[in-house]
């Protein structure tokens, strides 16, 4: 990776053996990435058992449509008690939504929920996560040259498709790669 290039807007791939379970076969878009921070959200890490019309009971978010029983997903091991939804950008809360690529934001306010729940314009298409990943000044750029992320170009599909157990294999034939001839373990020369 080149010195002053970023990756806002693009999809990590997670190595096999990554060495980290919180990011085994993860799929991550990075929302954020700059000199001094990187910070991304899974997009394939289903909640057990926890749709967004579960959390957003919880959350006392009446719904005036029905909202599909999607998963809600772990966006990352950072502050996991904190709500970022990814959505097309037919949708907008002002300076609160961060554009992500054309046609994805990122918003984690109130208004989005109720949004989602039909109280406003909902998002064509949109992901509830809890957390986010994120890295240090330099800790992405220095992971991604040791081989411990592979990264792609972001689509709808790979981040709002449903079928999260895909996606990472999905993500690895977009560039190429055949999931079952990576290892685990790296060879010596």
């Amino acid at each position: 990776m080149e010195d002053g290039v970023f990756l806002s807007g693009q999809m990590l791939i997670a190595m096999p053996g990554i060495g980290d379970p919180r990011f085994e076969r993860a799929l991550v878009l990075i929302c954020a990435h700059d000199d001094s921070h990187a910070m991304g959200i899974a997009v394939n890490r289903p909640v057990e058992g926890l749709t967004v019309p579960d959390l957003l009971g919880r959350l006392d978010v009446k719904s005036t449509i029905e909202v599909p029983p999607d998963l809600v997903l772990l966006g990352g091991p950072v502050d996991r008690e904190r709500g970022f939804v990814l959505h097309t950008d037919d949708y907008s809360s002002g300076d609160n939504s961060l554009p992500i690529r054309e046609g994805v934001s990122l918003t984690a306010t109130r208004e989005v929920l109720e949004a989602m729940a039909g109280q406003n314009r909902p998002p064509r298409r949109s992901l509830l996560a809890l957390g986010y990943a994120g890295w240090g000044a330099g800790q992405l750029e220095r992971e991604i040259r040791e081989n411990i992320w592979l990264t792609c170009d972001a689509d709808e599909t790979l981040i709002f498709g449903a079928d999260h157990e895909l996606k990472w294999t999905n993500a690895l034939a977009k560039i190429g790669v055949d999931a079952r001839l990576l290892s685990a373990t790296a060879g010596r020369a």
